[in-house]
């Protein structure tokens, strides 16, 4: 089964960049710094001192470079979070969890979508297939859109290239059009189509909108928001 960690492997150099490359924010919510802000800013929710996002990110990035576990993060974490006094909501190593998962895979998929967009890969691999991640318990949707083949061009993969969703391990795989002919296929899929979905924040009441079969914050493509968006910008964090 490939889950969130083990589809990492190693550390490459596009991940790294990307985490790099982000601004450090303070928030007080996790819907502070909303969906493709997260592309180019690094925060944790409830994080309200920039001494202690700091700290977060040095771990993260520490992964990201070293190949830390996750048991190692959470032992960072519990000395980080005793350290400053940090008094955050979950259990710690749930909490400790979600913060290394959700930053590596995020910065392992803009990774991969830089690779994959490279203009010689495109030549060769003109399409992408979605991979689910074979999880015991899977989302639905995910395992319905395991094996769609759509060009590497297709707006799908602007609002649904993995991760799509909290520990979701789906991936994208490049195919060629001698690949797709051994598939038995004579052209690509007809795109999901993607439907708004609203969801109400329950300590605040804002009004949360996303997409079908992705989960709410998540429905943005990491790589494609971090190619495109000006240095040292956050997109969308202007209309939070």
């Amino acid at each position: 089964m490939t889950t969130t960690t083990s589809a990492l492997g190693l550390p490459f150099e596009e991940a790294i960049a990307f985490f790099r490359d982000k601004l450090n924010l303070t928030s007080t919510s996790w819907t502070d710094v909303w969906q493709k802000a997260n592309a180019k800013a690094f925060t944790v929710a409830g994080a309200t001192t920039t001494a202690l996002v700091e700290d977060f990110r040095r771990e993260i990035e520490k992964a990201l470079e070293e190949g830390t576990t996750l048991q190692a993060f959470r032992e960072r974490f519990d000395e980080i979070v005793q350290r400053h006094g940090w008094k955050h909501t979950g259990r710690p190593g749930w909490r400790a969890r979600v913060i290394y998962e959700t930053n590596l895979s995020m910065a392992y998929s803009a990774g991969r979508y830089v690779q994959q967009t490279e203009p010689a890969t495109l030549a060769a691999f003109p399409y992408w297939q979605y991979v689910h991640s074979g999880a015991r318990h899977p989302r639905k949707q995910h395992l319905a859109w395991n094996g769609t083949v759509l060009r590497a061009d297709d707006p799908f993969w602007s609002w649904a290239y993995p991760p799509n969703g909290w520990g979701c391990g789906c991936r994208v795989r490049p195919v060629s059009e001698a690949g797709l002919k051994r598939q038995g296929r004579r052209g690509p899929d007809e795109a999901p189509e993607r439907l708004p979905i609203r969801e109400v924040n329950r300590k605040t009441g804002e009004v949360l909108t996303g997409s079908q079969g992705v989960d709410i914050g998540f429905d943005y493509n990491p790589g494609q928001m971090w190619k495109t968006s000006p240095s040292g910008s956050v997109p969308g964090l202007e209309d939070r």
